[in-house]
């Protein structure tokens, strides 16, 4: 009998945060996503001229020009090495892209589409025989889980999406406008 995907994280959220209480996720993501002097600017002046991804750090940063504005810690997909190829490889793009329109009725607690894929990576993909997939989103939550938030944070769980908790992609949706280039790093 094989054993839910969810009621795992569960486990080793609830594991993890019994073993390392002073690291608790809450007041680490507080600390970490308010980018350097949160009274030195109010959000209505914050401006994001793009967004920079590094996978590898599991670090979202919204920039204006090569400064900081905030950062956040994101979630992955279940196979994040490496450049997206096709649909279904559960990893997300690398390179250059746009945030170009937002949904607010997704599956996921809001979401902002990333352009991928690119004319590259379709004739990438075409080459090979395969599709390139879609719908590679900035997200929240899945819906509904609000309870289990916690079973998310530090865990690799998209289908190749950028995830952030439902506070954070709030933050985002905000600061965020459509048009907004967003780098994407291994």
């Amino acid at each position: 009998m094989a054993i839910p995907r969810l009621l795992i994280l569960c486990f080793l959220a609830l594991f993890f945060s019994a073993s390392f209480p002073a690291y608790s996720s809450d007041l680490l993501a507080r600390a970490d996503s308010r980018m350097p002097d949160e009274d030195s600017s109010s959000e209505e002046s914050l401006v994001v001229s793009k967004v920079l991804v590094k996978k590898g750090q599991r670090r979202l940063y919204l920039m204006n020009g090569e400064e900081v504005i905030r950062s956040y810690r994101i979630s992955l997909g279940d196979n994040p090495e490496g450049h997206k190829l096709f649909e279904g490889d559960q990893r997300t793009p690398e390179g250059d892209y746009t945030l170009d329109w937002r949904n607010s009725g997704s599956s996921f607690y809001k979401s902002i589409h990333i352009s991928y894929p690119s004319k590259k990576d379709r004739e990438m993909a075409e080459n090979w025989g395969l599709n390139p997939g879609g719908s590679i989103m900035i997200h929240g939550l899945p819906n509904g889980s609000e309870d289990m938030a916690f079973a998310y944070t530090g865990l690799d769980w998209t289908n190749g999406c950028i995830a952030v908790n439902n506070q954070e992609m709030d933050e985002i949706w905000q600061l965020v406008n459509d048009g907004t280039p967003i780098r994407i790093l291994p």
